[in-house]
């Protein structure tokens, strides 16, 4: 049997009340998910009443069916996974370009470069001014507002920098510039496989960000068929525009059925994320620490 170190009654009090602590956060954080969730399978009525509390009353799919039944939703659908994978591709590939040049000790002038782009992490011209500029260039309705004006974070460029120096031992790419390798060669075959945490902190940031993002195509977007998800349910649950999800019900039908829809197209905006966290989370903690590192 393993030897066990004896706590003393200081230590067993603190594990007591750290566990105490974390399980009541815990129940904090969670309560609201299952609680939308229920509340999205439950039938209006019970919702309206307050019967709802963990479990779902007199479940149901009619919220759901009115949901996916509606053109505008399952348009936004396509436009956000588009937006989403189009635009996460971008991030990482101007990311990757942009932090492994500044973690590279023997590039002339990267000193310089990293004054540059901090300044850019603390002024912005602001938003009318970069109205203007998108305008100009021609992104105003156009799909690639969505992706070209945050190609890139700064903050995130940094801490995959950070990572690039830390992270990865410089005497493999010593060794692979000594074996004839070319800076190319060194990031493709060394610096890359080696950072599949750093890259998947970055997918999941950049992926929550198009996934979650609206205002950007509440300012630009004049088609309607452009809009994003999150912009069609914006208007569902602040303008209550649910008059096409519901043709031929009957008042009261109408005003307990959007209840349920209400929920029902918040878990249908939020299922996809929560679906990619698990296959990450096991790089999550180490890219972000490593990452946080130094730099």
């Amino acid at each position: 049997m393993k030897a066990r170190i004896k706590q003393n009654r200081s230590d067993v009090a603190f594990d007591v009340i750290n566990i105490i602590f974390l399980t009541v956060v815990l129940l904090v954080v969670l309560y609201p998910l299952l609680f939308v969730l229920s509340a999205s399978f439950s039938d209006s009525m019970a919702v309206m009443k307050g019967e709802v509390i963990l479990l779902p009353k007199s479940p149901s799919l009619k919220a759901y069916r009115a949901v996916f039944e509606n053109e505008d939703i399952m348009t936004g659908y396509k436009n956000t996974i588009l937006y989403t994978v189009v635009g996460t591709a971008v991030n990482l590939i101007m990311t990757i370009a942009g932090a492994y040049p500044i973690s590279r000790k023997d590039f002339k002038g990267r000193r310089i470069l990293i004054l540059f782009f901090t300044f850019t992490m603390f002024f912005s011209g602001g938003l009318i001014p970069s109205y203007l500029v998108n305008t100009t260039l021609g992104l105003n309705n156009n799909f690639w507002v969505m992706i070209l004006p945050g190609a890139i974070s700064v903050w995130n460029m940094f801490i995959m920098r950070a990572f690039f120096q830390n992270g990865i031992p410089g005497e493999l790419q010593e060794a692979a510039f000594i074996d004839g390798c070319s800076n190319i060669g060194i990031l493709f075959r060394i610096v890359l496989p080696l950072s599949a945490p750093i890259l998947s902190v970055m997918l999941m940031y950049y992926g929550v960000g198009h996934w979650n993002a609206y205002f950007t195509a509440f300012i630009y977007f004049r088609d309607r068929e452009k809009f994003p998800l999150q912009l069609i349910l914006r208007e569902i649950l602040i303008k209550n525009d649910m008059d096409q999800m519901m043709e031929g019900e009957t008042l009261v039908t109408q005003e307990l059925l959007s209840e349920g829809i209400k929920y029902a197209v918040i878990v249908v905006a939020s299922v996809p994320v929560l679906l990619l966290y698990p296959f990450l989370q096991k790089y999550f903690v180490k890219g972000v620490m490593v990452g946080a590192l130094k730099g």
